[in-house]
């Protein structure tokens, strides 16, 4: 018998009655009829084709070389179509206003003029790229592509999280999740009725093409820069790069020849037109950025400057994903939008005002800390599952460096069921849709990656933290 952990949860599939919401009937209707030795076979398949897949990421700073399986859980999150559709207009809003804050603060700063966000959190902001201020990218896209983090809580509202647009990653594993669920389960998708998520490579490839400098939208070559095989994500860098028929490249590939960014061919050196590039701003360029760096190219951002060239995503969207300029993010919709947020913020304490800090330090052991540049689950404090030294330890962090942390409430994650030995078992997830903006339009693909905490009770749900993946369907009108 399925069971909630507590009423504190709020369980998207199951109310604490146990009956079945709107959304999950028909998929439980059609779950409760299949024979508990084809499920259990159903699940080492999924396995199998994630193994010869090479579905697999790395795990920073780990003992072991040795790449590992993106956990897999069959039980697909469903989403109704009426809950889908705000979520869109709410992603659609943010990513707009983000690029609109983007185009500012490197170019008029009228939001800092107007004494909406402080000059300081940009100025002493390391993710704030001096290089980029006076410049205004192709067709002034900053974010072409966007993973927003969304969370359900008790409430049964969708709460955004944190904004991803330096480098979001995680869309190949929300494709591969689907095709390995229409691989175990061919007719249901039919039958229930899912919107298909599989387009979003062609989107993706139009969304690049119609960013091009170029005055003709066809006939552009795009590359997919990657650091390489050892990379987390080089799994998605070569997906990507095979979907959308674009060349998959490393710095040593490419040279500036003629003011230009060439690949050579076999037919000799030929321009690239958009770099859809999958490292980190100071790897660019050796001769703007960090002079150490073996994976970018000397002179791309002259390149860049001068006109010849997009870089998906621009250089400088990192200051969007800093975790402090997240709780401007509602102001900035009604600065640049003139509308009210359609997705609400997590409330959110930058431990560089004196006031917050001093909240924080006080009531720790009910909050969450996080690095304002952190990322992966990595650099954080979960207050209710810390032990005292480990509370100890970060209330020394955030006196040293106050300016490092931001702190939130620790949220009570919704839950959505998950295959295991003993059945299904509740486990906490998000959500992240990914967001591809032009300066015609948006597309948010239906669903996105729904990452699950497969550890019971835990609510981090990043895989280099133990965390798995699992198909998000979102019923069809």
């Amino acid at each position: 018998m399925y069971s909630n952990f507590s009423q504190n949860f709020h369980d998207e599939a199951f109310s604490f009655q146990n009956k079945t919401r709107l959304p999950y009937k028909k998929y439980f209707n059609w779950f409760n009829n299949q024979k508990p030795k084809d499920l259990i076979k159903k699940n080492l398949d999924a396995h199998k084709f994630f193994e010869v897949s090479g579905i697999t990421f790395n795990v920073y700073g780990s003992n072991t070389d040795k790449e590992k399986l993106i956990p897999f859980d069959m039980i697909p999150r469903i989403i109704s179509f009426k809950e889908w559709q705000k979520i869109e207009r709410g992603v659609t809003q943010r990513v707009r206003a983000i690029n609109s804050f983007l185009n500012d603060i490197y170019n008029n700063q009228e939001i800092i003029k107007a004494d909406i966000v402080p000059l300081e959190i940009i100025q002493n902001n390391p993710a704030f790229l001096s290089q980029m201020i006076g410049f205004t990218p192709p067709h002034g896209i900053y974010n072409h592509i966007s993973g927003i983090d969304l969370i359900k809580t008790e409430s049964s509202k969708f709460y955004v999280l944190e904004d991803n647009v330096r480098v979001p990653s995680g869309v190949s594993y929300m494709l591969k999740n689907r095709e390995t669920m229409m691989n175990l389960f061919p007719d249901l998708y039919g039958e229930i009725g899912v919107i298909d998520t599989r387009v979003y490579p062609r989107h993706l490839s139009r969304i690049l093409n119609n960013s091009s400098p170029n005055r003709i939208k066809s006939n552009n070559r795009i590359a997919v820069i990657t650091a390489g095989i050892n990379n987390s994500a080089f799994f998605e860098h070569a997906f990507l790069a095979d979907q959308m028929g674009a060349e998959l490249v490393e710095g040593e590939d490419l040279r500036v020849r003629d003011g230009f960014l060439k690949i050579r061919t076999i037919y000799g050196w030929e321009k690239i037109d958009i770099l859809y590039r999958r490292i980190d701003d100071e790897f660019l360029d050796p001769l703007t950025f960090n002079e150490n760096s073996l994976l970018g190219v000397p002179g791309l951002i002259d390149v860049y400057r001068h006109g010849k060239l997009t870089i998906a995503n621009a250089p400088g969207c990192g200051i969007a994903d800093d975790k402090a300029i997240y709780s401007y993010i509602p102001k900035m919709i009604k600065f640049y939008l003139g509308e009210n947020s359609i997705l609400n913020n997590v409330e959110t304490y930058k431990c560089a005002n004196k006031n917050e800090l001093k909240y924080v330090i006080e009531n720790i052991s009910k909050l969450v800390i996080k690095e304002v540049h952190g990322s992966g689950g990595y650099g954080m404090l979960v207050g209710p599952f810390a032990s005292k030294n480990e509370i100890e330890t970060f209330k020394n962090k955030l006196l040293k460096n106050p300016h490092k942390y931001i702190a939130q409430p620790t949220l009570c994650l919704s839950t959505c069921p998950t295959y295991s030995k003993i059945g299904l078992v509740p486990r906490h997830v998000d959500l992240r849709p990914f967001a591809l903006l032009s300066k015609d339009d948006v597309y948010v693909s239906p669903g996105g990656l729904t990452r699950v905490a497969l550890k019971k009770g835990s609510l981090v749900v990043n895989s280099s933290q133990g965390g798995g993946t699992k198909d998000t369907w979102v019923m069809s009108k």
